[in-house]
């Protein structure tokens, strides 16, 4: 038996050479064959084909947020890896408005221009680190409330942590460039741009290994702006967060000089790291900082960063700061900030205690609080974009953004088939392929485990077992490996080697299991 696949113009015979006598002893003869097809694949095959969208309806990282000044029921939000997406509901229903023209689909900041809201102004490529970051390609702007939109250019950035605007001029922007993770190169710092993004202009650069990650601009005084730089390097083992380069810097005359006030009294001395900074609008001497360091945390300024005194030092916040570092003054209230991490924490004292906001869903990236009205927010987390308009009392649904990133799929026998995937930040979910002609919704799907970021496969002579890499989860520790069946709705580990890896020096853990790592039941032999 021979079968033949054609696949793109290329046909791989497989030849498993069974042709010895049965019962002879002789083990078979394994052969693979390859030889270019002389037919080339008719095209109209592929063209034929058609995408169809299945789901689930689940939203996923969504590193940036804003709203519209004048509008309370327009808000925005930047998918890592969906685009630019508008509600004008309030949240009910959300609509992409970048594709078809932006190239990159990693967004990590959005800016609303307050004295005119038709002009939007987005950043691509993820700064939040991770191990599967999408880089960007530059800003893009939109004069028409996200209807269309022109690529502006720093295509080198490819990764934008902040964009602000200035207040009376939508023409003045400022972009905190982080550049490249995995090298070095010159296109970082803060860039200006007097011209609505037509031209830029480097204005802060401190090194080629340094990037801006953060900026925050005094309200009443669009002169002064606070920049946050950070020394970070991915590396395919490693990350290499903080180092001489990383500081604070500060501007009172709209970027032409800038000031090194990284060393002034009360911040932490030694190596930084990741830094995220805020200006309270009705205290505009009051500065937050959280910081990256060994004696770091959440820092606060009452004159305008001169001095500083660490409000908190809690070790939570702390916790993985590359991928958090997020600090939100209210804009009414000085002595309210609020701390995205996994949790959002809220301070009322000026960061002397922080206390959890209830949410449906956690690792939080971006915060916007309208100026207007503090009780309209909007909030960003690896399960999407939520909006509220009592002040957090409730949020919209994530059941209706279309962003689920997802690292493996597969499907299984059945007919109707199902199809199975682990999601970011989220369980593996299973889906059907087709739901009679009408709209597959979240009800038709499943849970089928915790796993986020490993493979999934699913038995071949049985669909309701499923097994998925997972790096933890409620089930503690990472590299783990879940057998899940749907049927009793039950999962538990069949880890190769039970043990926690978190926190455990690599050359104390037994197997190197890590984030990800292949899964393969045999066709043959499905135990």
């Amino acid at each position: 038996m021979k079968p033949k696949v054609t696949i793109l113009g290329v046909s791989l015979v497989l030849a498993l050479g069974l042709g010895c006598s049965r019962g002879t002893g002789r083990t078979p003869e394994r052969k693979l064959v390859a030889r270019a097809d002389l037919a080339a694949v008719d095209a109209s095959v592929f063209r034929s084909l058609e995408w169809r969208p299945i789901g689930p309806p689940r939203a996923g990282r969504a590193p940036a947020v804003a709203g519209d000044p004048r509008d309370p029921l327009v808000f925005y939000f930047g998918a890592a890896s969906g685009g630019v997406w508008k509600t004008a509901d309030g949240g009910l229903y959300w609509r992409n408005v970048s594709d078809g023209y932006f190239t990159s689909a990693s967004v990590n900041a959005l800016a609303v221009s307050d004295s005119n809201p038709s002009v939007i102004y987005a950043g691509t490529g993820e700064v939040c680190t991770h191990p599967n970051i999408e880089p960007g390609d530059g800003v893009y702007k939109s004069t028409d409330g996200g209807k269309t939109w022109q690529h502006l250019g720093l295509v080198e950035t490819r990764h934008i942590g902040r964009i602000v605007v200035n207040p009376k001029n939508p023409d003045l922007v400022y972009v905190a460039a982080m550049g490249h993770h995995f090298g070095t190169n010159p296109e970082r710092g803060v860039f200006r741009s007097k011209d609505g993004g037509k031209t830029w202009q480097k204005v802060l650069f401190k090194s080629d290994r340094a990037g801006a990650v953060d900026l925050a601009m005094d309200p009443s005084n669009p002169k002064v702006i606070y920049a946050a730089i950070w020394q970070f390097i991915r590396q395919p083992w490693s990350e290499l967060s903080g180092g001489p380069d990383s500081g604070l810097w500060k501007t009172t005359d709209g970027g032409d000089t800038w000031k090194d006030i990284s060393h002034n009294p009360g911040l932490p001395t030694g190596v930084a790291g990741k830094i995220g900074i805020s200006v309270s609008a009705s205290r505009p001497s009051r500065v937050y900082a959280v910081i990256e360091a060994a004696a770091g945390g959440l820092f606060r300024s009452d004159d305008s960063g001169a001095t500083w005194q660490l409000m908190s030092n809690r070790r939570d916040f702390r916790w993985l700061a590359p991928s958090y570092s997020h600090v939100t003054a209210h804009p009414t209230d000085p002595d309210t900030v609020y701390l995205s991490w996994m949790q959002v924490l809220k301070s009322t004292d000026g960061g002397r205690t922080l206390t959890a906001v209830p949410m449906a869903h956690s690792d939080h990236h971006a915060l916007w609080i309208d100026p207007g009205n503090p009780n309209r927010m909007i909030d960003g987390s690896d399960g999407g974009a939520v909006v509220t308009l009592d002040g957090g009392r409730s949020w919209s649904s994530q059941l209706n953004q279309a962003t689920a990133q997802f690292f493996h799929i597969a499907v299984d026998n059945q007919v109707p088939y199902r199809v199975y995937a682990t999601q970011m930040d989220s369980s593996a979910v299973s889906c059907p392929s087709t739901a009679g002609g009408g709209a597959i919704t979240w009800s038709d799907c499943d849970v089928v485990g915790t796993a986020e970021s490993g493979s999934i496969v699913v038995r071949p002579d049985d669909p309701n077992i499923i097994v998925a890499g997972s790096i933890g989860s409620s089930s503690g520790g990472g590299g783990n490996m879940i057998r899940f069946d749907r049927r009793l709705q039950q999962q538990r580990l069949i880890t190769v080697w039970p043990e926690d890896q978190y926190g455990s020096p690599v050359k104390d853990v037994k197997f190197r299991f890590y984030f990800t790592y292949p899964i393969v039941i045999s066709p043959h032999d499905p135990n």
